[in-house]
């Protein structure tokens, strides 16, 4: 039997009639989430063969700015980490980091 296992997430966005997100909507049965509501993703791939990024960038009508804010520091913070496990690249992940410290102070978050 082979050790391999499929798993699926699910993404499903209710469009108005100008086709501007009005509702997000994710399941990841194996992570036990369910039509879980969300007012904004970001999600990257990547292409090996074109050796480049592919996007999708959304976000309900009705995600209010001050979060918005909120989840692209969260977002740079995370990536961060993420840059860190992936590259073990001390330099540039304090790097990054400097800059999510920066991005937070601009954006008056450390406030909140």
């Amino acid at each position: 039997m082979s050790g391999t296992h499929t798993s699926e997430i699910k993404i499903k966005v209710t469009l108005d009639e100008n086709r501007v997100p009005e509702e997000l909507h994710w399941s990841a049965e194996d992570g036990g989430i369910t039509n879980e509501e969300s007012k904004a993703m970001l999600l990257s791939m990547w292409d090996s063969k074109q050796k480049e990024s592919l996007r999708i960038d959304l976000w309900t009508k009705d995600m209010p700015v001050d979060e918005m804010k909120i989840f692209f520091h969260q977002t740079l913070v995370a990536m961060s980490d993420t840059f860190y496990r992936a590259t073990q690249d001390e330099k540039m992940t304090a790097t990054m980091k400097e800059f999510c410290e920066y991005f937070a102070d601009k954006l008056e978050l450390n406030k909140q």
